[in-house]
């Protein structure tokens, strides 16, 4: 799906204000649900999740702080819901034999980093986990779900979008009231720059919760700076990958914007490729959505996330963790 322009409005539009009480419906039901006690895992369960639908950083943010587990001496291993995928799980993937129709294209990202287990089951996906060798789950998605217990959970926000117009689906982006996500949130994470984020920031200061900034970045060389691009996106936000190959000197001269998870048919890859090709550019587009392409159709633009401390991240995850293994 693609985000309607009227939950970014606020204040909120007609048509939000008509959708508010279905909205209030819904983020009852949804905190209720919330409110429910998980099951335990055999080991710490850290949450990487977003307030809101939509893509926010999620994927990025979850293998940065598997590498600084890794680094800390812990061995993570990612559990995902596979959205978009056809298989239930609880299963590892495989790159070499999964693709995104099978788990998603969000667990082929994660894998290529550590162990990675799809499971609409998380109670029985964690298991998985820890079956294989894990001594900590990292959930990417999931904090609204309450089947398995979290130690520790993170919300990621993009600074760009902040929580919109702060209604409830449908109404708004937001997955459940606010003030009812805030007792289930240990942190949160904030993404880029951008005024929309400032209350949201300033509330968890007030609760006396941690905001970690953080920015995406390049991961590699990517020697697009100074060249034509027509660039195309089927994830949560795509202006934002548009404005990170521009800040990178890349020259947009073309952009295309899909629905997030977006399953791309031929004539579409077909009118993609004429389009850059009228234009003498090169096709770019996000590694998400490489994974759904067949293999260098285009040129992709992959990006990490970067704190900007570190430090106060790292005390965090070893405050759930607790004493260092031997």
């Amino acid at each position: 799906m693609r985000a309607p322009g009227f939950w970014a409005r606020t204040p909120p539009s007609p048509l939000a204000r008509l959708l508010a009480p279905a909205g209030s419906l819904y983020g009852s039901f949804t905190a209720k649900r919330m409110d429910e006690p998980g099951e335990r895992a055999a080991c710490p369960v850290l949450c990487i999740g977003n307030l809101t639908l939509g893509g926010a950083g999620k994927t990025p943010t979850a293998i940065a702080v598997a590498t600084m587990l890794r680094e800390q001496g812990r061995r993570p291993a990612f559990l995902s819901r596979g959205y978009g995928g056809r298989e239930q799980g609880p299963l590892v993937v495989d790159p070499s034999r999964h693709d995104a129709d099978a788990v998603g294209d969000e667990p082929l990202l994660l894998a290529r980093f550590a162990t990675t287990v799809v499971s609409r089951d998380r109670p029985a996906g964690a298991q998985l986990c820890t079956g294989g060798g894990a001594d900590v789950v990292v959930m990417d998605d999931g904090l609204q779900n309450p089947t398995l217990a979290k130690d520790l959970s993170l919300a990621v926000v993009d600074a760009g979008a902040g929580i919109g117009n702060g209604l409830t689906f449908p109404a708004g982006p937001l997955r459940v009231p606010l003030a009812r996500q805030w007792p289930h949130v240990g942190g949160i994470v904030l993404i880029g720059d951008g005024a929309a984020s400032g209350a949201i920031a300033r509330e968890a200061e007030r609760r006396g919760l941690p905001v970690h900034r953080g920015r995406l970045v390049p991961r590699a060389d990517h020697g697009l700076a100074g060249r034509p691009v027509f660039a195309f996106a089927g994830i949560g936000r795509p202006q934002k990958f548009f404005e990170t190959l521009r800040s990178v000197g890349a020259i947009l001269v073309g952009t295309r914007v899909f629905g997030d998870h977006h399953r791309f048919t031929e004539s579409e890859l077909d009118a993609l490729a004429e389009s850059a090709e009228r234009v003498g550019a090169t096709l770019v587009t996000t590694e998400k959505d490489a994974v759904r392409l067949p293999p260098n159709f285009a040129q992709t633009l992959a990006v990490e996330l970067v704190f900007e401390n570190e430090v106060t991240v790292r005390a965090q995850l070893q405050e759930m963790l607790g004493p260092r293994p031997a």
